[in-house]
């Protein structure tokens, strides 16, 4: 953990809360749509980080490109916007080089899991000590609404006029399989319990990945007939999801079409940036 100040408190205990001393000066208000969750998102991160105690020049976020990959350009933290799948490529570089700071890497469905998705596995089997924040709208937001790696069958995108019909990843199964050891999946719609799930992530040491749903209604909730905003947030995120408390009461049946909210795996494994600087300290004694 990145020094003094990241050590692990009780989550009550919270400092004061102010968003201006993270945001840039200058930078809001924001250029995400009307009703997009990526804002809530971004307050969830930020309450997270307050509480941990991580101090400003002890983070550093790093992005790719898509509406999620605005990110960086809001906070006032060491940041990074690179290329299209590549965000966790340049992060890992960023970790070896300054293994002290903790590096958050904002991404998309898109980003993370198509052009991305070579990097996306590697990182997860490698247990690089980073936070991988997909928010996960189930398209491509910024590029006029394409189907993306998580787009469910049957749904409609610019690329895809008559229901998709490839089958969707599920980001955290993907994680888990690739080696990832922490592994959680919220809503913008939860945003408390987003924040609390970022919180334990920001103190996990080694992969932590969170699916993070989040809507889009400008293109997946306008082309697949969702009225507003909210209706597509209670559609998609509320009623579509099942804490994962609750889910261990419930029949098969009442979970089907749902998908399971909260920490859904955590596990400890020697981290790669740890093994590797004992690596060159064996070798060059």
């Amino acid at each position: 953990m990145a020094g003094e100040a990241a050590v692990k408190v009780p989550y009550r205990e919270k400092r004061p809360f102010d968003y201006s001393q993270y945001i840039r000066k200058g930078k809001l208000p924001h250029i995400w749509c009307a009703g997009c969750g990526h804002g809530i998102v971004l307050k969830s991160l930020l309450r997270a980080i307050h509480a941990s105690g991580l101090s400003k020049d002890e983070i550093c976020m790093v992005s790719g490109i898509g509406c999620s990959s605005r990110t960086p350009g809001y906070v006032d933290f060491n940041t990074l916007h690179t290329l299209h799948g590549r965000a966790i490529a340049y992060a890992t570089g960023v970790k070896l080089a300054k293994p002290n700071l903790k590096v958050f890497v904002a991404t998309g469905d898109g980003d993370a899991l198509a052009i991305g998705g070579n990097h996306f596995i590697h990182a997860c089997r490698r247990n690089i000590d980073m936070v991988i924040l997909v928010y996960n709208n189930y398209i491509y937001g910024m590029t006029s609404g394409q189907a993306s790696p998580t787009t469910p069958q049957g749904m409609v995108a610019t690329t895809s006029r008559y229901g998709h019909i490839d089958p969707p990843f599920d980001t955290c199964e993907m994680a888990k399989a690739a080696g990832a050891t922490f592994v959680a999946r919220g809503t913008a719609y939860h945003c408390q319990e987003l924040e609390k799930i970022f919180y334990e992530a920001i103190h996990h040491k080694g992969t932590a990945v969170i699916d993070i749903l989040d809507s889009c209604p400008t293109y997946y909730g306008r082309l697949n007939k969702m009225k507003s905003a909210s209706e597509m947030m209670l559609k998609v995120e509320k009623d579509g999801t099942v804490p994962v408390a609750q889910a261990a009461k419930l029949p098969p049946e009442k979970l089907e079409g749902k998908k399971l909210r909260g920490i859904l795996y955590r596990a400890e494994r020697p981290e790669y940036c740890e093994e590797y600087f004992k690596l060159i300290e064996r070798v060059h004694g």
